[in-house]
């Protein structure tokens, strides 16, 4: 289908005739429909004027609709050649989840918990380290000798025996896959992809021009095969894989599985960016696993962490494991961005690995309780969504029974409720099914919030929900 007449679109688009303002609602049946598949995607519209004729509306009320659409990046148009249905780029439009607004929503579009409670103590011991620091410069790209050593400590004792000098200490985990691709990824370049995956990830791809290549991953896990063909066929450069607690699903990829992919990624000369982001975080007695480098015999996995979920977002304190000159490239590579990362935040973080232990069994503890009262509600209040309880990690991966997880997004912010709808974490803006759930606010939060998802799901399906577009942050 290249083409679709004004009548074609009528038919299609259902609007409550009571509803205000009708150019939004409008949109916003424009862009469900094109969410759900029912309008193709690069799809020409029609011409405003006949459209208007069509609704017995104002040419003033589709064009502001159309202006809407070309906003939230669901509509692209050329002078003299008419317009088309596309599918935004997160990373541009105002349907932008990555920003905060401070507008007093209950957060569950954001899987970041609170600070331990280790980080007051650990913040006094880095001020009284801070001063000695002072008698040098503070750029260090690698990253400080004193955090570094206690990373590579943590690898070891998880059993990939490593250096100081194969750390890499970056701005985050966020920075820490921009750096890597940066550095490995060149315009047109295949990447494979999980999907779902960590939406930062598909931004850093797209913004070196590569091309995406998805990969399915269930709450039942991978298939290794799968993942073998996708290497092949692909000729993928690079795969970026989440198999600690992955985000958003939660599984666990067992030993046996990274040894495979390990063997897949060496058979196709593929590097292997493994974000574990969450390798810490198990909440359920699981099955030991082993870190991914554990299976590399030939230096081709590249292992990223980070502070932001064992301890806290705040910090900004992320790292890179990779071979010492792999590190030293990606430490001078850097340089053009960001020079180093900021020393207080690397001596905080370096105290909090020697309370390691301690903040791993309180993140359990009060994971544990949130993930359980969040399941509980969801059982009294959406009994029809279903969903695999993760062991490990911060967010419940939820299939919805009907409608769409964009629209419900759209209408829980009427209710005071941010949410993160599947297509954020899908390749090719899919997934909207899904829905993503968090577990990282306290259970007195989530028991609140889950009934108030009830009411805008039970608004939308109504069709009486009419809410501003979010603009919000997400990790």
């Amino acid at each position: 289908m290249r083409y679709l007449s004004a009548q074609q679109v009528a038919r299609l688009v259902t609007i409550d005739p009571a509803a205000r303002p009708y150019y939004r609602a409008l949109a916003d049946g424009v862009r469900a429909l094109v969410m759900d598949g029912q309008i193709p995607v690069r799809v020409r519209m029609p011409a405003e004027r006949h459209l208007a004729e069509t609704l017995g509306v104002s040419r003033t009320t589709v064009t502001a609709a159309y202006d809407l659409l070309r906003e939230r990046g669901y509509l692209e148009s050329r002078r003299g050649s008419g317009s088309w249905t596309a599918l935004p780029d997160p990373a541009t439009t105002a349907d932008n989840p990555w920003h905060d607004t401070g507008d007093g929503l209950i957060p569950l579009h954001s899987a970041a918990p609170p600070a331990p409670s280790a980080l007051t103590a650990a913040v006094a011991e880095a001020v009284e380290d801070l001063p000695r620091y002072a008698m040098g410069n503070g750029y260090d790209p690698l990253g400080l000798p004193a955090l570094r050593e206690r990373i590579a400590a943590r690898y070891t004792a998880r059993g990939v025996a490593t250096r100081p000098e194969q750390i890499v200490v970056t701005t985050g985990s966020q920075f820490a896959i921009h750096l890597a691709m940066g550095l490995l990824l060149g315009p047109g370049d295949p990447v494979l992809v999980e999907s779902p995956t960590f939406p930062h990830a598909l931004d850093a791809a797209r913004r070196r021009g590569a091309r995406i290549v998805p990969v399915g991953v269930s709450p039942e896990g991978w298939q290794p095969d799968l993942v073998a063909a996708g290497l092949r066929q692909s000729g993928a450069r690079l795969a970026y894989l989440m198999p600690d607690f992955h985000n958003p699903i939660g599984a666990l990829m067992p030993d046996p599985v990274r040894a495979a992919v390990a063997e897949a990624a060496r058979r196709t000369d593929t590097i292997l960016l493994v974000d574990e982001t969450w390798a810490e975080l198990a909440l359920d007695d699981v099955p030991a696993t082993s870190p991914a480098a554990a299976f590399d015999t030939d230096s081709r996995v590249i292992s990223i962490g980070s502070a932001d979920k064992l301890w806290w977002g705040g910090l900004r304190v992320g790292w890179i494991r990779a071979t010492a000159a792999l590190a030293r490239r990606l430490a001078l590579f850097r340089s053009s961005v960001d020079i180093a990362s900021p020393v207080l935040e690397q001596l905080v973080v370096a105290r909090l690995f020697d309370r390691l232990e301690e903040s791993r069994a309180e993140r359990r503890r009060t994971l544990r309780a949130s993930r359980d009262a969040l399941v509980s509600a969801l059982g009294r209040h959406l009994p029809e969504w279903t969903f695999t309880v993760p062991p490990g990690g911060g967010a419940l991966w939820v299939r919805l029974d009907r409608g769409g997880a964009t629209p419900l997004a759209e209408a829980a912010t009427a209710h005071g409720v941010r949410l993160a709808p599947g297509p954020w974490f899908g390749p090719e803006g899919t997934l909207e099914g899904c829905l993503r759930l968090p577990y990282t606010l306290p259970p007195s939060v989530l028991e609140e919030a889950v009934p108030r998802i009830r009411a805008a799901r039970d608004g939308v399906s109504a069709g009486s929900a009419r809410v501003p577009d979010p603009l919000v942050a997400m990790v």
